[in-house]
């Protein structure tokens, strides 16, 4: 019984919220509901925690991480990636322009996750600045485009080569810090960059922004459409996705893991700790740059308000909600929190309690995200006979 006993504080906790909305009766058939609910997904955990039933559960789950390790190691079967290929390729011809937009957005937030996972999933360094990194990547192209009239391909390479380098200056004075004190003080890189850009009105124009941003060009083809940037993004999500899967599986992942287990240990047994850190920031930021970019590119139009520290917040829950390692995961996370807000827009007044009661049930039903680390688990079932676990893990 002990497990159910977190069901009616749930729903306790969701009547609460919803009682501002929907008044004495509302919120309590809500509470009631939310504590069903629960109590319902506790009896089915307990049921697919049988034997044979986990089993076979597990067998799937490895069915489907091998399926997805195509993207990120290459696969023999090559029937499955180009179906999977022709899929994502086929959707904007049967969606219309709003859905095609809200993917293209989507696939923005996918690589600015996917970044943000190399700094706090494979690294273990708690980032709550990263917007920063976004905001340089718009503004160095939007800068580029309006004064000196650089097209976009050298514009994405020099956001983000700009974006690793302010990647680099703020993992210089923070080498040393850990935990809640490196928490901060990337908390003041992202408010300090915001700051900056919307008092600075002779370059960044301040509040304004900044207008008339050029779009990407392919000789005389000239992107304009949500296709367009549809395919755009798709082609630099699969190169993120492949890079930072492959990261993760060289000697500098194995590297990061380490610092992220146990710094201590992972310096004595010979990982240069500043060496690690440093280009966990300039990747992490560089690929945060050039989600920047291609925002700007889209948009056509920069302004502070773009950036606000609620944007790192957002990025930050798509990784842990999807699984902080995971690579797939972490997409399937950037996904979920950016669809869910769309398939809420008729409920405007009532999507904020549902997000963030939905972010609440899943961090207690499933604490390590949609998708845990395969490498963790893998590592995790292959010790040797003999050898004890390790309690909690």
């Amino acid at each position: 019984m002990r497990s159910f006993a977190s069901a009616p504080l749930l729903g306790l906790w969701f009547a609460f919220l919803a009682l501002p909305f929907a008044g004495w009766r509302g919120a309590l058939w809500t509470g009631l509901a939310c504590a069903a609910l629960v109590a319902a997904a506790r009896t089915l955990g307990r049921v697919l925690r049988a034997e044979p039933v986990a089993r076979r559960l597990a067998m799937a789950q490895e069915a489907i991480g091998e399926s997805w390790e195509f993207m990120l190691r290459g696969t023999r079967d090559w029937r499955v990636a180009a179906l999977v290929l022709l899929g994502l390729v086929a959707f904007p011809w049967v969606l219309d322009r709003y859905k095609t937009d809200v993917l293209v957005v989507a696939g923005i937030y996918v690589m600015l996750s996917l970044g943000l996972n190399v700094v706090v999933g494979f690294a273990g360094l708690l980032d709550l600045g990263y917007v920063a990194f976004y905001a340089v990547g718009a503004y160095s192209y939007a800068l580029l485009s309006t004064w000196y009239g650089l097209s976009f391909w050298p514009g994405l390479l020099g956001g983000a080569a700009l974006a690793a380098v302010f990647g680099i200056l703020l993992g210089i004075p923070v080498l040393r810090l850990r935990g809640d004190y490196l928490a901060i003080v990337t908390l003041g890189f992202g408010e300090i960059i915001r700051i900056v850009l919307n008092n600075w009105d002779d370059v960044t124009r301040g509040p304004n922004g900044i207008l008339g941003i050029g779009r990407p060009h392919l000789g005389d083809f000239r992107f304009s459409q949500p296709m367009h940037f549809f395919y755009l993004v798709l082609a630099l999500c699969l190169i993120t996705m492949f890079i930072v899967g492959r990261l993760n599986r060289s000697r500098i992942g194995r590297a990061w893991a380490a610092m992220r287990e146990d710094e201590s240990a992972a310096e004595c047994m010979g990982v240069n700790l500043v060496h690690a850190k440093l280009l966990a920031f300039a990747f992490g930021a560089s690929w945060a740059g050039l989600g920047g970019v291609v925002f700007a590119a889209k948009q056509t139009f920069v302004s502070p308000e773009s950036f606000a520290f609620f944007e790192s917040v957002i990025i930050l829950c798509m990784v842990v909600l999807g699984g902080m390692g995971s690579v797939p995961g972490v997409v399937l996370g950037a996904l979920i929190l950016v669809a869910l807000p769309e398939a809420l827009r008729e409920l405007t007044l009532f999507r904020p309690m549902i997000l963030g009661g939905a972010m609440v049930l899943m961090m207690v039903m499933r604490p390590r995200g949609f998708l845990r680390e395969r490498g963790l688990r893998l590592a995790e079932g292959a010790l040797p006979p003999g050898v004890p676990r390790e309690e909690g893990r």
